[in-house]
Formats: structure tokens, sequence, C-alpha cells
């Protein structure tokens, strides 16, 4: 049996490797850290199928210079890094033309359409059935100026068919009592639910494709071995795995991958923090957003988590904590009840193209190359679903959705 070797153990990785052994491949899982370690392990635990709508759009387009000349404006760039930047700005204007918007809109809501049932069905697979909340999202309001700045989301949730409630304050207050007073209005978005804890499921997938005999390999990529098609994988030991199909899904740090292969990529990091609070002095059914305030706190690994934020600093710079602060700062003005007691603060790599739809496709320079990444802010949301459609692709099975969206090509 020849050897499929998947490089990158967060959920997008290893729910493939777990996917690909259910097949009969005989599957080996390269990652320099322990699964799960990196940006599965912060994640805001959402399966958020409602958001979708490509961050390129010319709404986003006017609001941008505010965002960027205000501090704590929910997108920073740091300076040092703009010039590197101005390759990907250019192919996320040219994605924001309204002909383009609606067809990636089709893409993401393809996926999320699928996403919740898929997660349903691994989780049971796994034993975690109860690792989903039986509860929404809510997405709040201060006043109707702040909800009208929602309605282009809404107009395309409607067109896609998800559903949404929207709710005063007294139904507000009914569902979510410590939710303050300033909040007026809330939509619920009863199908975007959250997980117990992100990081415990990579981990039981990981223990599951070990005790099936898949292998779990902590080691550093450094090149491949190829001749007219892959044929190994290279360590920065010295070492090499012989491989007849390699996956690449490490995340942000796949185009440093790829590069090895002579196959660039426009991938970028969108760098999120999060605060966990262990004891937050309140009981949070649901998780809750506001667009207004750009953050989200989710109830999840024993406490609540507070994220948000989008800061463009590539892979390499420190995190610069202050921005996980700005996201507390607003969460107490949602939540006037929350007590900042047993804190941790978290900084992680998002992988995001562009045009904000991830890459699920087989390389056009090397075969036996695929790659599976760029799932943005939707990693958790999309693992499930990408695990079976990626197999597809590998295996040689017909996917059950058209992948052409999803295709290196469009790069």
């Amino acid at each position: 049996m020849g050897k499929t070797v998947v490089v990158g153990a967060g959920i997008i990785g290893t729910a493939l490797a777990y996917e690909l052994q259910k097949r009969g491949r005989n599957v080996a899982l390269i990652d320099p850290d322990t699964p799960g370690s990196g940006a599965s392990y912060g994640n805001m635990a959402s399966i958020a199928v409602t958001e979708f709508m490509p961050v390129a759009r010319l709404s986003i387009w006017r609001q941008m210079p505010g965002w960027l000349l205000h501090p704590q404006g929910p997108i920073v760039v740091r300076p040092s890094y703009l010039p590197r930047l101005i390759p990907w700005v250019a192919r996320f204007l040219a994605a924001s033309r309204p002909s383009r918007v609606r067809a990636l809109e089709t893409a993401g809501a393809t996926l999320c359409q699928r996403s919740l049932a898929d997660m349903r069905v691994l989780l049971g697979e796994i034993g975690l059935d109860d690792h989903i909340s039986d509860t929404g999202c809510l997405s709040l309001y201060a006043n109707d100026a702040e909800f009208r700045s929602d309605a282009e989301r809404f107009d395309m949730l409607d067109r896609y068919g998800f559903s949404y409630q929207i709710l005063d304050r007294t139904q507000i207050e009914d569902l979510e009592p410590g939710i303050g007073t300033q909040i007026t209005k809330a939509v619920l978005l009863p199908d975007n639910r959250t997980v117990r804890d992100p990081f415990a499921i990579v981990t039981r997938l990981g223990d599951r494709f070990k005790a099936a005999g898949g292998t779990v390999e902590r080691a550093r990529v450094t090149g491949f071995e190829r001749t007219n098609r892959i044929s190994g994988v290279r360590f920065e030991t010295g070492s090499m795995l012989d491989a007849d199909e390699v996956v690449l899904c490490t995340g942000a740090f796949t185009g440093r991958l790829s590069r090895f292969l002579n196959e660039p990529m426009p991938l970028e990091t969108e760098r999120g923090y999060h605060t966990q609070v262990m004891d937050p002095g309140l009981d949070l059914k649901h998780s809750i957003i506001w667009p207004a305030k750009a953050f989200m706190v989710s109830p999840t690994a024993g406490g609540i988590r507070i994220g948000g934020t989008v800061e463009m600093a590539g892979l390499d710079a420190a995190p610069n904590y202050q921005r996980a602060k700005i996201t507390v700062k607003r969460a107490r003005t949602a939540l006037p009840d929350l007590k900042m007691q047993e804190t941790s603060e978290w900084m992680g790599h998002r992988p995001a193209f562009p045009d904000t739809i991830p890459l699920m496709s087989a390389s056009v320079k090397t075969p036996g190359v695929f790659y599976s990444t760029g799932h943005g802010h939707l990693g958790l949301t999309y693992a499930a679903t990408n695990a079976v459609l990626m197999a597809d692709l590998i295996t040689g099975a017909k996917p059950v959705l058209d992948m052409s969206p999803y295709s290196i090509t469009r790069f």
C-alpha cells in the first residue's frame, strides 16, 4: 500500500488524516508540534455556518481607511510589514468586484450548508457527540443604526436560505440576562454552534487515528523529493519519508512549503488573539458577536473565550497582546458583570487568501501533491466537510461538490 503524508496536524490536517485512513490509505501525519497546538488550539470554538461573506467587498473598502487609522480598530497593519502586503492587497481589491463577490459568496455558502451536519457525523464517529452546543450565536446591536448597517449580511443569508431570528430587548434578557442594557436588539443565528473544546477534538481525532495504526511524527518539513511526481518529504534532521501523495495542510505556513515545489500562493496570516477567562462570574449559554465592535465571546474550554481583531504582521513578528486587551474591554461593555479572573492570552495565525475562500486542490505543478489551506476564520467550521472533499480528490472518488471554485488555478 502506498503512503499518504499529511503535513500539518491542526483540525484540517488531522480530520483529513482520519478520513483518509477510514478509506484504506496508509497515512502519516507530520507536524513540528503536538496535534492541535497551533490555530486549532485557540480558535473561537464556533461552527460559524453564517459567516461566509467575503471580506473583499466594496462596503469593507469604504470602512478600511477609518479602521486602519484607528489604533484600536478591528484591523491593524504593522507599518514595517506593509510593503510585503501590497501584492496581497492588490488581489484583495480585484476580488471585491461585485460580479466576483457573488461567486465567492456561493463558494462559501456551498461549504457552510454542509458543515454542521458533516461535523456532527465526524464527532459522532469519535465519541464526542456532546461537544456541540444546543444553542446558537447572538449577534448584538446597540441601536437601529447598527442593525441597519448589517443589512448586507442578512440579505446574503436570505439569498442562501440560512435561518435567523430578530430579537427585541425582552427576548435578549430571556436568553442571556448577562447582556448589558445598551444592547437593544439582537439576531439569533441558531445553527452557529459552539464546541466544548476545539483542542480536545483534535486530540481525540489524533488518538483515534493512532489507535487505528496511523503514524504521527513530530518533524519539520524542509523540502521534497520529486521526479515526474512527488516521491518523498525531507525533514530538518536530514532524514526523508517516502510518499506516494503529500497533502499540505499547514495553515498560514503552507505558502512557505509550496515555494519548495515552485508553486507560490497568495497566502497571508491574519493574526488573531484571544483571552481565556476560566472564572468569568457569569453563565453564558450562547456565543455572542457584536459586529460594530468586532469581537466574539464563546463559552468553551471550561470558561469563556474573548477574541476577534485582525493583525497583519506576518508569521515571525512577536505578539502584541494589546490587541487581546482591546477585545476584552469591548466584551465587558456587552457583559457588564464579566469578571476577569484566571485569565490567559494567546495569539495564532489564521491562513487567509485575498478572496476569503479556501484552497482545496491538487497541485498543477507536481502530481501527487495536494493543498488544503486558507480556511481563514472558518477552519473549525469547514474541517469535517474539507476532510470528505479532499479525501475524494486524493483517492480519485468524485467529490459531492464542484471543486473548481477552490482550485489553485484561480491564482
